[in-house]
């Protein structure tokens, strides 16, 4: 046999070397290695609407990390509205029903009820002041669960669940309708001098009490009945699993307090630093002060800016995608947005049209979303009933042409498309 020379060995293990790069290039395990585990696109569960379960598993399997992503490639964002999108009812209400029955409200440390907001119209200010000041000193909780503390707890749940005192006088005024909602900031304001782990451990109270009762279970607030019960939606749970599953960077957004966001999002793998609610400003000693944190050009403290229709825009791109400053608060290029998008509410409509590839709607029959849901000009647009008690169709149109749209100063007008065309009303079809 002949011997092959030196440099014919030298030949031979380079081609060797060349050959293994070329099969770990190619995904080939090295010698002795276990092999790598495939990688295995998640499957959603059934319990959707039409094709919408199709069309979300179309968005897993293009965008998924089973597509495969290239090197550094950023992971696309999925944002989730919280109330009535990922649970059946509402966990801001669920929290202020237990703070008044638990008596956890306090007084304003300054006497002055128009320091829980700038927006108490002086009518709410003094209906809150004769119904609640002589329970309380100034800062301290008011006794809203005792039988003396009844008319106190009517008082504040009428101002913060109708917007009108118990005498029907409009309890806010003067906020800009696309950027902030009163009545769902005031909940978080008058969170003012509790630290936010006490926060969080109401609304840990809360949960456990909402998730036990039994569908459909009310309880006594003062001397009013409200609702006693949340559930997380089996298919939403699923769905979001499946999302980070598949690598998708998944958020909550909420126009509910942030600690109470928090508690209920682990319930469904969400961790604090991808919730995004609405947030108090704090004292040096750490408790929450009355007044809110700002986004964009707001700055803390203005209480102009909360995670409310265009507000929730301007968080998504702070927190989310880095933008700082005024240009947060206006729709950025595509490599900036989210790819996936899911809500109920008017209160959705800015976060959900910046999605670029799907967004989910929950049917409410709130007409401005509905009405973009149901146009689909652009066929991104999917509409689920809801999983739970769902709404009846709307007998009537959506008056998509004429009042659809509330502007910054609260006049109604038609809702209209990017290219400023009216979007014609629509008939209410998923339900």
């Amino acid at each position: 046999m002949t011997r092959p020379t030196r440099a014919g060995r030298l030949q031979a293990v380079t081609a060797a070397v060349t050959l293994c790069a070329g099969a770990l290039a190619a995904g080939a395990p090295a010698a002795g290695a276990a092999p790598a585990a495939r990688c295995t696109t998640p499957r959603l569960t059934g319990g959707w609407y039409g094709d919408n379960r199709a069309r979300l598993q179309q968005l897993i399997d293009q965008y998924g990390t089973c597509n495969p992503y290239r090197p550094a490639r950023t992971k696309p964002v999925a944002v989730f509205d919280w109330d009535n999108t990922v649970v059946k009812n509402d966990v801001g209400d669920a929290t202020m029903y237990w703070l008044l029955r638990g008596g956890k409200i306090r007084r304003p440390a300054s006497g002055d009820w128009s320091a829980t907001s700038r927006y108490l119209t002086p009518a709410a200010v003094r209906a809150l002041a004769g119904a609640c000041d002589t329970l309380a000193r100034p800062g301290a909780p008011l006794p809203t669960g005792t039988a003396a503390g009844a008319a106190c707890a009517d008082e504040v749940l009428a101002v913060y669940g109708t917007a009108a005192t118990r005498a029907g006088a409009p309890a806010f005024a003067g906020a800009d309708h696309r950027t902030v909602e009163p009545a769902y900031a005031w909940l978080a304001q008058l969170t003012h001098g509790w630290r936010p782990a006490e926060v969080r451990a109401f609304a840990a109270a809360a949960r456990a009490e909402n998730l036990a009762a039994p569908v459909g279970a009310t309880q006594r607030v003062g001397s009013t009945t409200a609702t006693a019960w949340v559930r997380y939606y089996d298919q939403q749970r699923d769905l979001i699993h499946g999302l980070r599953q598949a690598g998708f960077d998944v958020w909550i957004t909420s126009a509910s307090p942030q600690p109470v966001v928090e508690v209920w999002a682990e319930g469904v793998g969400i961790s604090a630093d991808h919730v995004i609610g609405i947030r108090n400003t704090t004292t040096p000693g750490g408790r929450f002060t009355p007044h809110l944190r700002g986004c964009g050009s707001v700055k803390d403290g203005a209480d102009t800016m909360i995670t409310y229709i265009d507000g929730k825009r301007c968080w998504i791109n702070q927190e989310v995608f880095g933008v700082r400053g005024a240009a947060a608060e206006k729709v950025q290029p595509a490599a900036r947005r989210q790819v996936f998008a899911a809500g109920d509410s008017d209160t959705d409509v800015s976060f959900l049209r910046d999605a670029t590839a799907l967004r989910l709607v929950l049917n409410r029959n709130k007409n401005e979303l509905m009405c973009r849901a149901y146009d689909n000009s652009d066929g991104k647009w999917i509409v689920n009933p809801m999983f739970i008690e769902p709404k009846k169709q709307k007998s009537a149109p959506y008056p998509c042409a004429t009042t659809g749209y509330v502007d910054h100063d609260g006049t109604p007008g038609p809702v209209r498309r990017a290219d400023t065309s009216v979007v014609p009303d629509q008939t209410d079809s998923v339900y």
